[in-house]
C-alpha cells in the first residue's frame, strides 16, 4: 500500500496543473495549446515510455472583438468560437431555457435568438449550447446569444460548427447573466445588431494529441518491470483527458485537471506496472473544445476492437466525489462498485450516455468508455467555460484523493480477469433514442449511425 501514501503526499499531478495554468491561453491550435502539449509530453516522459506528440490539423479560429448595439446602447459580449464574422440586425426574442418547444412555439425567422445555457430543472435532459444553436440556424435566426445562468457578470464560451462546416452559420455571441436579463426587461421585440469580428479563420492550424504507455510492452509482450502481465496483443486501456481549452480562461477546471489526473495516474501506476495485465496508454487530446477532434481523429486510426477501454477524465477534482457515465456498459458500472467498496469512498456509475466527451468517439464504435467527472451539485458547467475557471476553485486533496479511486480502477479495468464485451452501435442508438439525446445529436450533426 505504499502507492497510496505516496499519492497522498505527491506534488506531481499539482505541478503539472500549475504547469498548465501558466501557459495561458491553450485554445485549439495556438502557440499555447502547443505548449501545453508538450510539457505534457515531457511530464508523462518521467513515468511511461514511448511520451510523444503526434500532430494533426485543425480548423483555425481567432478572436477578434464582439459587440452588441440597440437604441444606442453597447451590451458586453464574447464571440463563440467558430462563429463566423459578421454584422446582422434583428428583432430580440428571448427563449428562456431554449427546449426544443420553444423554438416549435416562436417564428424566429430572421430574428437574434436569446438562449439560456441551463435547461429547467423537470426537464429530462442537458441541452448542449450547439444543439440550440443549430435549432436557430433551422429556424432560419440571424443571430445566436447564449446566456449565462451563473451570477457573477460571466459570459459564457464554448464552440459552434460541425464537422462538415466547421465555421457556424450564423454569428454567435456569449452574454453574461446580468447582460441577458437586461436585455430581456428592456429589449426583447427591439431591433438588435450584433457584430463578431474575429483575427483569422484558417484551416491552416495544427493540434495534437500526446501519448504515453506502461504494462505489457507490445514489441516485447511484456515490458520490463512487468512479470505478471498475460496479455501480448495490441490491446489498451486508454487513459485520456484534454490539453485544450478556451482562450478567454486558464482553463483550470477544464481541462487542465484532467491532464493533470492524468499525469498523476502515470506515476501511481508506474510504480503498480507489475500490476498491470493489459498496456495502458496514456492520451491527452487537442482540439476536443471545438468538436471532440483530437479523440476523433484517434478514434478513426484505431482498430476498435484494439481497445479494451477509455477511462476518460473531463471534470474531475471539481468536487471530492467522482462519478462517471458507463454507456451502458454493465461491468464497467460493476468495477466502479468494486472500488468504491474497497476503498469506502463514493463513486458513482452513471449507466446512461453523455456524448459530449472525448471517450465518444470510441463509444459510438462499440467501444467500452468512462466519462469520469466530479459530483458538484452545481447546475451545468458553473465556472466552467467562463473567464472564472480558475486555480483557485480546485482543492490538491481533492486530486489526490481521486487519483487513489482512479489509479485501481484502471488496475480493475485492465485486468485480464475483467472482460468487457463491446457492445453493438445498433442497441447503443436505440438508448440515445431512448433517453431523448438523439434528436440533439441529429441536428448538430453529431449523429454517427446513418439514416432512420
Amino acid at each position: 500500500m505504499d502507492w497510496i501514501g505516496e499519492t497522498f503526499t505527491s506534488e506531481t499531478g499539482w505541478n503539472h496543473l500549475e504547469t498548465l495554468v501558466d501557459v495561458g491561453n491553450r485554445m485549439a491550435g495556438s502557440d499555447g495549446e502547443q505548449q501545453g502539449l508538450h510539457t505534457t509530453r515531457d511530464a508523462l516522459a518521467e513515468h511511461a515510455r514511448d511520451a510523444r506528440v503526434e500532430s494533426f490539423d485543425v480548423q483555425g479560429w481567432t478572436r477578434g472583438s464582439s459587440e452588441l448595439r440597440v437604441d444606442g446602447a453597447t451590451f458586453d459580449c464574447i464571440a463563440l468560437p467558430r462563429s463566423p464574422g459578421e454584422e446582422v440586425t434583428g428583432e430580440l426574442v428571448d427563449l428562456g431555457y431554449g427546449l426544443p418547444s420553444d423554438f416549435e412555439e416562436h417564428d424566429i425567422e430572421g430574428k437574434v435568438v436569446m438562449c439560456a445555457t441551463n435547461v429547467p430543472s423537470w426537464y429530462d435532459r442537458f441541452i448542449h449550447r450547439r444543439e440550440k444553436y443549430y435549432y436557430a440556424v433551422e429556424g432560419g435566426a440571424a443571430a445566436f446569444l447564449f446566456k449565462n445562468h451563473v451570477e457573477g457578470c460571466l459570459a459564457p464560451t464554448g464552440s459552434v460548427g460541425t464537422e462538415s462546416r466547421p465555421i457556424g452559420d450564423i454569428p454567435a455571441v456569449g452574454v453574461s447573466k446580468e447582460v441577458g436579463s437586461s436585455l430581456a426587461r428592456q429589449y426583447e421585440g427591439s431591433e438588435l445588431s450584433v457584430t463578431v469580428d474575429i483575427e483569422a479563420a484558417s484551416a491552416d492550424a495544427t493540434s495534437g494529441n500526446v501519448h504515453a504507455e506502461l504494462g505489457p510492452d507490445t514489441g516485447e509482450g511484456t515490458s520490463p518491470s512487468s512479470s505478471t502481465a498475460s496479455n501480448d496483443t495490441d490491446e489498451a486501456v486508454l487513459v485520456t483527458s484534454h490539453v485544450d481549452a478556451h482562450d478567454i480562461a486558464v482553463g483550470a477546471m477544464d481541462n487542465g485537471a484532467g491532464t493533470a489526473m492524468v499525469v498523476e495516474l502515470a506515476r501511481t501506476l508506474a510504480a503498480r506496472e507489475a500490476d498491470l495485465d493489459t498496456r495502458v496508454e496514456f492520451v491527452a487530446f487537442g482540439a476536443e473544445e471545438v468538436g471532440l477532434e483530437g479523440s476523433s481523429y484517434l478514434a478513426g486510426e484505431r482498430d476498435p476492437d484494439s481497445v479494451k477501454a477509455v477511462v476518460n477524465l473531463d471534470g474531475v477534482v471539481r468536487g471530492r466525489d467522482l462519478a462517471a457515465y458507463t454507456h451502458g456498459f454493465p461491468e464497467l458500472s460493476a468495477a466502479i462498485e468494486r472500488v468504491a467498496d474497497r476503498f469506502d469512498h463514493p463513486f458513482t456509475a452513471n449507466p446512461h450516455h453523455g456524448p459530449h466527451s472525448d471517450h465518444w468517439p470510441f463509444v459510438e464504435r462499440g467501444v467500452p468508455g468512462y466519462h469520469v467527472y466530479s459530483e458538484t451539485g452545481d447546475e451545468g458547467r458553473g465556472w466552467g467555460h467562463t473567464r472564472a475557471d480558475t486555480l483557485d476553485k480546485l482543492e490538491k486533496r481533492d486530486l489526490r484523493e481521486q487519483a487513489v479511486l482512479l489509479t485501481e480502477l484502471v488496475v480493475e479495468v485492465a485486468s485480464a480477469d475483467v472482460e468487457i464485451p463491446k457492445r453493438d452501435t445498433e442497441e447503443i442508438a436505440a438508448e440515445l433514442e431512448a433517453q431523448d439525446l438523439a434528436e440533439g445529436m441529429k441536428v448538430t450533426g453529431d449523429w454517427p449511425f446513418g439514416d432512420d
